[in-house]
């Protein structure tokens, strides 16, 4: 059999990588390759159509097996994670009966999050009844100010139902930085807190209780390579400044727990936890730890909220199964995918049954647990894990550079940065650069979504006053959350402006411009008319009216605007907004006629929209 497979391969000529660029080149019909093929990454570099096995030559992630440092393949021999869901605490005994019942349903994980202000011994108890601590993996996350009485709490509760401290795996997560980055406070001298919960954790040996939570930035908006760039320099200013204080570095980084958000660029995710292990084993060799072993990663993942969309909600469901299909490809330890309407309601059973099934699948149907690295050898995958990496190592050290993440954190950089990113990607998404669908492409054209927003804010609840922010503080407003404002404007508005395609001329044109503007005008939750064809402007002209259009778009072919267009402004006669669809060649001759409006590809839809709004009363 062996054989005859040569022989059938042997008489396929090998093709170069030049062959292949020619032969592109030559259906492209003159178009530019770099132009139309490549793909210009948010992270600084551009990724090609394709691989090939000589891309591969030199890289160093190539050379390691998995549970080898440094780790690019996995920290571990299998691709086993936890199921994580998390659990905001309002009622202890509550929260208990639901935390057994989920653990028979799947989850492998626990995540607790307590009010600072209710940590006591008797809540933690009722919380945990029943609940074998060596079994399941438990995470806590509490005001920063009882993490260590937490800690202690757990260790006295653990202790008196003689369980065994060291099969006991969870996390209590303590982040200093929470402070300048979330609620604009400087935090300069954390050591000391920092140190006391390090001490504390001691008790613990498997708890990690010190987060480097990336999943903010992802939150907030940053590039990929932004987040891991931070994320590195972030864990190692904690091994810095502990190390620094007396703390073996074998020690505080066995302590260090990994909490990054996962986007729907889903490669790119893969590659970005890949080089995630491989460079942080690196930054912790260089400090000569007393085994490999410190060197380990723990990454626990969780779907972004940044992409997550009110409207057309369940597309939410999409993104984050590709999301956690990328991040179990990556082979991270645990990961979180938050239910679909998390956004705008407090996520019944139904949703959370569908987040925790999401993961389930992965493992029980897709069998993803059971191949360890299955992107190892993808050409296109080692090589952005390579490209990845190197975009982050230079944001590390030129973190490092300026003083250390604490330093930067504490001055509003690191904030200013990523919040630039997020201005760029909410511009990326208003001109359509960057998609979500349903709400900036392809909208459902009748959803209404006011009603359905009923989730608050949710406060400190940590016993103590939260006083006004000192410097800049991350920015959490979603990719769709502009979009979703000026629809929601419409909607509360009491007004249902009409979009009347007026289609005449060319068939093809036609249709794909009254298409095109139809998408357009739904994005601003208004009601769009489509029609077959007109024989004559005015005749469409009457129709829009007779349909009490507020807008009139002229959908037609280039060529035959330059006489369509006048016509039907004229037509017209101010009784009803006016726009072409397309940007033909005339378009100076026509905006000199006073046509003014225009919508294509190259339009910034929110802004167009938004003038739209303004327009037509809506605020």
């Amino acid at each position: 059999m062996a054989e005859l497979k040569e022989k059938l391969f042997s008489e396929f000529a090998p093709v170069s990588t030049e062959d292949w660029v020619a032969k592109i080149t030559a259906d492209l019909k003159g178009a530019p390759f770099e132009k139309k093929l490549v793909w210009k990454t948010g992270e600084g570099f551009n990724a090609n159509p394709f691989y090939r096995l000589e891309d591969l030559e030199g890289l160093k992630t190539t050379t390691s097996l998995p549970g080898e440092f440094p780790y690019v393949r996995g920290t571990k021999k299998d691709n086993d994670w936890y199921v994580r869901q998390n659990i905001e605490v309002t009622c202890f005994k509550a929260a208990n009966e639901k935390a057994l019942d989920i653990l028979n349903k799947g989850v492998t994980s626990l995540g607790f999050i307590i009010k600072g202000d209710e940590v006591s011994a008797e809540n933690i108890a009722t919380l945990l009844n029943g609940i074998c601590p060596e079994c399941v993996e438990l995470n806590f996350n509490t005001c920063l100010c009882k993490a260590e009485k937490l800690i202690g709490i757990l260790a006295e509760y653990f202790t008196s139902k003689g369980v065994d401290l060291t099969k006991c795996a969870g996390s209590v997560n303590y982040d200093p930085f929470k402070k300048p980055l979330i609620k604009g406070h400087k935090n300069e001298n954390w050591v000391e807190a920092v140190s006391a919960v390090l001490k504390a954790g001691e008790a613990l040996p498997k708890y990690k209780v010190l987060a480097v939570n990336a999943f903010e930035l992802n939150n907030a908006g940053a590039y990929i390579s932004q987040e891991l760039g931070y994320a590195l320099a972030w864990g190692n200013e904690l091994l810095a400044k502990l190390t620094d204080a007396g703390f073996d570095v074998t020690e505080v980084a066995k302590k260090i727990k990994f909490n990054f958000g996962i986007s729907s660029n889903y490669f790119m995710e893969i590659a970005k936890f890949r080089a995630a292990r491989w460079l942080w084993a690196e930054i912790v060799a260089a400090y000569k730890p007393s085994c490999n072993c410190a060197c380990k990663m723990n990454v626990h993942a969780q779907t972004s909220q940044w992409n997550m969309t009110v409207y057309d909600a369940h597309v939410n469901l999409l993104r984050s199964q590709t999301e956690a299909m990328s991040a179990a490809i990556a082979g991270v330890d645990s990961i979180t995918v938050r239910p679909f309407d998390e956004i705008f309601e407090t996520p019944d059973d139904f949703s959370e049954r569908i987040a925790r099934n999401q993961q389930l699948l992965l493992k029980e149907e897709c069998h993803l647990d059971k191949v360890v690295d299955p992107a190892a050898g993808s050409y296109s995958v080692e090589v952005f894990t390579n490209s990845i990496a190197d975009v982050a190592w230079k944001l590390f050290l030129e973190t490092e550079e300026k003083g250390g993440f604490g330093a930067l954190a504490n001055a509003g950089e690191i904030q200013a940065a990523v919040n630039a990113s997020n201005a760029a990607r909410h511009k990326a998404i208003a001109t359509r650069r960057e998609v979500l669908l349903g709400t900036n492409q392809f909208p459902n054209f009748t959803e209404v979504a006011a009603e359905k927003i009923k989730r608050d804010g949710a406060s400190c609840s940590c016993g103590h006053a939260c006083s006004e922010a000192e410097i800049a503080t991350l920015g959490f407003d979603r990719g769709a959350s502009e979009f979703e404002s000026l629809r929601l404007a419409t909607e509360k508005s009491g007004k249902t402006p009409k979009a009347f395609m007026l289609t005449i001329g060319n068939l093809a044109m036609r249709l794909a411009r009254s298409q095109f503007s139809c998408n357009f005008f739904a994005c601003a939750g208004y009601k769009t008319i489509d029609n077959l064809g007109f024989d004559t402007v005015e005749e469409g002209i009457e129709a829009a009216l007779a349909a009490g259009a507020e807008i009139v778009v002229l959908c037609s072919s280039d060529d035959e605007y330059a006489e369509l267009a006048p016509a039907a402004f004229k037509a017209l006669d101010g009784r009803a907004e006016f726009v072409v669809a397309g940007a033909p060649a005339c378009m100076e001759d026509l905006k000199a006629l006073g046509i003014d409006q225009f919508v294509n590809v190259k339009s910034n839809v929110l802004e167009t929209l938004q003038a739209f709004n303004a327009k037509l009363g809506i605020n």
